[in-house]
């Protein structure tokens, strides 16, 4: 059944109300917002309504979307991280790619395909999706975390051996028509690409800092400013050969350093949301159901090699470098499936006449599945990993060197009185003013740079997952009288975790005969978390407020004049 053919506008018109319907019965039913706009272009596609025809504008739409998402990863990077995770992103992605290209191609002749296409399924399958991995990290807030930045490294590694293969093809002379991936010869790409590491060099040494501080005397210029940064970058990178996913981030990272950075990235991510939709309807509306029922088998073995095979060699890996099982079972999980380049990269194949339209049907099934199973693999992570983490002892060396775990052992002589987790604006704030009475404060963070800030603050700080029962373990818990808890409770639609109730079973479970006072933003969800076992919930809004008005009726002096607030940056200001 297809609908008759609307003008562009009515077409989105029509598209955002879809998206708007099947996204509020996927909140409904608790299902990942990503399925949903996946079934919208599946509703929408050639397969079924078949309304989407203005294939230009959405394109461009979702390239915007693309450019957008990648220019906000790379605003936030923290450069020394990603400089001392390089080893590891590197042996993860590498390693991956080949162990995923030699068993997808046996695998391949096992199921009875020829060798050619054999080794064309092989390479499809050790694409991952960068826009969707990331987007899912975001709405969990783990993009910052340990595990969110080596698999953003290695997922930058896996970009690149795309960009190897689309230059392979294109030296046959159909690379071009890959949506402007492999633009040109290995050299001219690698000439490209130390010229666009040079520009920006330049641009953050001399020009970042002093034009950014002219345009944040008009917000909105500000904006119009770093979304132009973003195309133009993304443009330069898909001409060089790099990708606009290259391009894009490299633009953010041009910014990264000026301390306008949060503002930009918190007015553009509304608009990373808007038009990622159309990047996600646009993927789904490829998708042709009529070429998926050949191959159902081979289909159903090569998402299980995917969705299972993957995240294996990504934990065996960084288990050997000396990595946690559970940092390796988490960066594992963002390879569990292909990705939209697979497509285009199999559409190549069948240019060439070196597959057949049955191979795309392969292909095509094998990514509706593996997209579609790794998102709730993704969003369920935390609890897919206490189901298997019985299984994966042979996955961590001894101590896990390689991460600051490693100094677990001498956390537990440290004479903490209050173990504080979630070190954002609020908890550090805690911290500082326990400190000023005396109180000795042990800080905990997921986040590395936040662990990093404190400890620049002289306030003691460790790196470690509160939601991670192994670490609770090695936590001096017996020592100290209080557990305090400002971990925020993110609602995206992706995660439903509350993360404040999972610290407060853990905790109990782990012997805490403590005090326990949590953070909580919803009045709604105090009764929830008191009776789930908290002594105390704060409530920052409600808390300040009532603290204000007893200022303003005559109450006792702030007495915080010597206490520093702490910017979106970690910076004090007074």
């Amino acid at each position: 059944m297809s609908l008759p053919t609307l003008a562009p506008f009515a077409e989105v018109a029509l598209l955002l109300g879809m998206a708007a319907a099947i996204g509020l019965l996927g909140i409904l039913i608790r299902q990942p917002l990503i399925v949903s706009f996946l079934a919208v272009g599946l509703i929408a596609g050639p397969s079924a309504l078949d309304v989407v025809r203005s294939n230009a504008q959405i394109d461009l739409l979702a390239k915007l979307g693309i450019a957008v998402l990648l220019f906000l990863v790379g605003i936030k990077l923290d450069v020394k991280l990603i400089r001392s995770l390089g080893a590891v992103s590197l042996m993860t992605g590498l390693g991956q790619v080949a162990f995923t290209s030699i068993f997808g191609y046996l695998i391949g002749l096992a199921l009875g395909l020829d060798h050619l296409t054999s080794l064309y399924v092989a390479v499809a399958l050790t694409f991952s999706s960068t826009i969707i991995i990331v987007k899912l990290l975001s709405d969990k807030r783990e993009i910052d975390s340990l595990h969110g930045q080596i698999a953003l490294g290695f997922l930058i590694v896996q970009d690149l051996v795309v960009v190897l293969a689309m230059i392979a093809l294109s030296a046959i002379g159909i690379g071009s028509q890959a949506d402007g991936h492999g633009g040109g010869s290995v050299p001219v790409v690698l000439a490209s690409g130390l010229a666009m590491v040079g520009l920006v060099v330049i641009f953050v040494r001399y020009i970042a800092t002093p034009l950014t501080e002219r345009l944040a005397r008009s917000p909105e210029l500000l904006v119009v400013f770093a979304i132009a940064q973003a195309t133009m970058f993304a443009a330069l990178g898909d001409l060089a050969g790099l990708g606009k996913e290259v391009g894009g981030l490299m633009a953010g990272i041009s910014l990264a350093s000026t301390p306008y950075r949060e503002t930009i990235a918190a007015r553009l991510a509304p608009l990373r949301d808007f038009l990622l939709l159309f990047f996600f309807i646009a993927l789904g509306a490829t998708l042709d159901l009529s070429l998926l029922g050949a191959h159902v088998t081979a289909a159903v073995v090569l998402s299980l090699f995917v969705l299972i095979g993957n995240p294996l060699v990504v934990l065996a890996i960084m288990g050997a470098m000396g990595y946690r099982k559970r940092t390796g079972f988490l960066a594992g999980l963002t390879v569990a499936q292909i990705s939209e380049f697979s497509l285009i990269f199999m559409a190549m194949g069948v240019s060439l006449g070196h597959v057949s339209k049955d191979a795309l049907g392969l292909v095509t099934l094998v990514g509706l599945v593996t997209i579609a199973a790794s998102t709730y693999m993704i969003t369920y992570s935390h609890q897919l990993y206490a189901v298997c983490e019985p299984l994966l002892g042979l996955f961590e060396r001894k101590g896990a060197p390689r991460e600051t775990r490693e100094e677990a052992p001498a956390r537990s002589r440290l004479p903490a009185e209050v173990i504080l987790f979630g070190l954002g604006r609020f908890g550090t704030a805690i911290g500082l003013r326990l400190q000023k009475r005396g109180v000795k404060v042990m800080g905990v963070d997921f986040n590395p740079l936040a662990v990093r800030r404190w400890r620049k603050l002289g306030l003691d700080a460790h790196f470690g997952d509160a939601t991670d029962p192994e670490f609770l373990a090695d936590m001096p818990l017996q020592q100290v009288g209080w557990i305090v808890s400002t971990v925020p409770q993110h609602v995206t639609g992706l995660s439903q975790e509350n993360t404040n109730a999972t610290i407060l079973q853990l905790t109990r479970s782990a012997g805490f005969q403590g005090r326990i006072a949590v953070a909580s933003h919803a009045a709604s969800e105090a009764s929830t978390l008191l009776a789930a076992g908290a002594d105390i919930v704060l409530e920052p809004f409600q808390d300040a407020a009532d603290r204000a008005v007893e200022l303003l009726c005559g109450g006792q002096e702030a007495g915080r004049t010597d206490i520093p607030e702490i910017d979106t940056e970690g910076r004090q200001t007074i």
